[in-house]
């Protein structure tokens, strides 16, 4: 079944490439909706739908779903909508398959790069059918990934105080828009932390197995483990990092 959510993902990808469409709606403070997520979001729908009928769906479009018990594809269309707005090109297609509530395949696609991020619980991370892990880093002199949490401005404080918790300790931080991409930089070892306040699940679900299957640890917080059901702040890392970060700022 990757191999069709993969494909699908792809499809998906061109169609953000190939649209012209950059208008959008506010649904709220920071929070944006194109065209062109609602109309990847029905395509990824319709086709996986024909290759799983019995599945129920999570998609940011369409809110949470009432079922997340058996079969379930968790879909974001574009992670990095304002990215795309802007035509700053970093966004992605996030699709996760569930089942009785853990997400055992995931799939982050980036049309701009052509990198397939994917993986299957139990069968390692891959990036573009080459094996990916993370690195094995300290917080000291690391390259830390952020999420700013613009649709809830309440946190924004929170989110400034933690970064300025271990500035002193890092080699720098980096913002870069798009949550699910950021998981998989960390998974494919390209940065050493990621961290955001809050995420609904069809921001990390995808990249969770990712993470996970390249050796990586994700929290919500306290430490608690991720759920499909609710939002939750999370940090992902290997478990060196993420156990000296949590220490640092009570994440």
């Amino acid at each position: 079944m990757i191999k069709e959510i993969e494909k699908t993902a792809r499809l998906a990808g061109k169609l953000i490439i190939e649209s012209a469409e950059r208008g959008f709606t506010e649904k709220g403070k920071g929070n944006f909706v194109t065209k062109c997520d609602l109309a990847v979001q029905n395509f990824i729908m319709e086709r996986l739908s024909a290759l799983l009928p019995d599945a129920a769906f999570m998609g940011e479009e369409n809110g949470y779903d009432s079922v997340t018990g058996g079969k379930l594809f968790i879909v974001d269309p574009i992670d990095g909508t304002t990215n795309f707005i802007h035509g700053c090109n970093h966004s992605c297609v996030s699709i996760a398959y569930a089942e009785n509530g853990e997400p055992i395949i995931g799939v982050v696609y980036d049309p701009y790069r052509d990198e397939m991020f994917s993986a299957v619980r139990g069968s390692g991370a891959f990036l573009n059918g080459k094996k990916i892990q993370v690195t094995k880093s300290g917080l000291e002199n690391s390259l830390v990934l952020f999420g700013s949490s613009p649709y809830y401005p309440e946190l924004s404080q929170k989110t400034f105080d933690t970064l300025k918790a271990i500035f002193p300790f890092i080699a720098d931080v980096r913002r870069t828009g798009s949550a699910a991409l950021d998981i998989c930089y960390i998974a494919a070892g390209r940065c050493d932390l990621f961290f955001e306040h809050i995420l609904s699940p069809w921001d990390f679900a995808a990249g969770a197995v990712i993470l996970t299957e390249a050796g990586g640890v994700i929290k919500a917080e306290k430490g608690r483990s991720i759920s499909i059901s609710h939002t939750s702040a999370i940090a992902a890392g290997n478990d060196k990092i993420y156990a000296e970060f949590a220490d640092m700022t009570n994440f």
